[in-house]
C-alpha cells in the first residue's frame, strides 16, 4: 500500500467516527422527543468538571419524579462554561425522559442537538472527502 493511502485513512477514520457519534446522538434525541415523557424537575446542584485546558464546565443536576413515583436525580449530559439564567440551583425546569431508562433525559433549554449536528456535518465532510480522494487515487493508479 502506498503512502497516500495510509494518509487518507486518518481523515476517513476520523470522519466515520464523527459521523457515527453525530447520527447516534441525533437519532437518540429524536427517539426521546417522540416517545419521551415530560416532567417538572428542579436543579439541586451543579457538577463542575474541568477540561484539559483548565476550563470549567457546569452540568446541572436535575431531580424529578417519574409517573410511577420513582425519584430520579441525574446530571445533564452537556456542560457549559457558565450557568445561564433559569438554570441556577432551585430553578424549576422541564425534563423529557425515557420511561424505561430515566437516566436518559433531556433538559429543556439546556441540552442542544447542535453538538450532534456539527459532528454529523464534519463527519460527513471528512468521510466524503477522504472517500473521493481514495476513488481518485484508485482511478489514476
Amino acid at each position: 500500500m502506498e503512502r497516500e493511502w495510509l494518509f487518507l485513512l486518518i481523515p476517513l477514520v476520523i470522519g466515520v467516527s464523527f459521523l457515527g457519534v453525530g447520527v447516534y446522538g441525533l437519532r437518540r434525541a429524536d427517539s426521546l422527543r417522540r416517545t419521551g415523557i415530560t416532567a417538572v424537575g428542579h436543579i439541586v446542584r451543579h457538577d463542575t468538571r474541568h477540561g484539559d485546558e483548565g476550563a470549567r464546565y457546569h452540568h446541572p443536576v436535575v431531580a424529578w419524579t417519574t409517573r410511577e413515583g420513582r425519584a430520579c436525580t441525574y446530571p445533564a449530559m452537556f456542560g457549559r462554561g457558565k450557568v445561564t439564567r433559569g438554570f441556577g440551583v432551585g430553578a424549576r425546569v422541564m425534563v423529557l425522559y425515557d420511561e424505561r431508562n430515566p437516566a436518559r433525559f433531556e433538559l429543556s433549554g439546556w441540552d442542544s442537538k447542535a453538538f450532534f449536528v456539527v459532528f454529523t456535518g464534519v463527519g460527513a465532510a471528512l468521510t466524503v472527502g477522504a472517500s473521493s480522494a481514495f476513488l481518485i487515487l484508485l482511478m489514476t493508479h
